[in-house]
């Protein structure tokens, strides 16, 4: 190759991965963040409902 003729780019190495370790103390998996968000939602209509029955069943 003479000086002005471009050299094709290399591309940039790729990061390293992170361990399993890592990943795992650093991020819950998607599956557990809905079920939580789900269990929490219907634990709240859940206790709302109970706490309707308890104020009626009060009168």
């Amino acid at each position: 190759m003479s000086e002005h003729e471009a050299a094709p780019a290399a591309a940039p190495a790729p990061a390293p991965r992170k361990s399993i370790e890592e990943t795992a103390e650093t991020k819950f998996p998607r599956g557990l963040v809905v079920r939580l968000f789900a269990y929490l939602v219907a634990g709240h209509i859940f206790a709302g409902f109970l706490y309707l029955l308890f104020e009626i069943g009060g009168k």
